[in-house]
């Protein structure tokens, strides 16, 4: 492996981590930036093209217990927004299936808890691509393979 590859993988699990850091604080402007300018988040049923409408799509999904105190203090934008006191994503099993210097290809399985336990679970496909100094998404597809009947985060239509 040469040493361009091993800093491009350390960037993507950068950007990785980046995405679920601000998902789970609501940082929805910082989890766009985690994409290239054009970059596209689909899920079920859904895509977005662009980090304005990746915000403005995620800023329909939210949860129905009201924030909790602390995240305030942090300075999370969302703070008094109505949501978990906490999610936490948790990836595991970041592969590369596919790293030339102009493209990565890349997957992950997740799982998502709050304060009430565990609550969605499924699998990340990813195309990164270098951009703006780092290695951003170009394309990042989210399944989901399942959910507790009572989620927090059902998508409302």
């Amino acid at each position: 492996m040469e040493p361009w590859e091993l800093i491009a993988r350390e960037q993507v699990r950068d950007t990785v981590a980046a995405y679920n850091h601000s998902g789970d604080r609501f940082l929805l402007d910082e989890l766009a930036a985690c994409f290239t300018a054009d970059g596209v988040l689909e899920s079920k049923g859904w895509a977005a093209h662009g980090r304005a409408e990746i915000v403005r799509t995620l800023s329909g999904v939210r949860a129905t217990e009201p924030a909790a105190a602390d995240d305030a203090a942090d300075g999370d934008a969302a703070a008094g927004a109505r949501r978990p006191p906490f999610v936490r994503h948790f990836v595991t099993n970041l592969r590369f299936d596919e790293v030339t210097p102009e493209r990565i290809r890349a997957s992950a399985y997740f799982a998502v808890l709050t304060a009430a336990g565990l609550d969605h679970w499924g699998r990340y496909r990813d195309v990164l691509v270098p951009a703006e100094g780092r290695w951003l998404f170009a394309h990042r597809v989210v399944r989901t393979d399942a959910m507790v009947p009572d989620s927090l985060f059902q998508r409302r239509d």
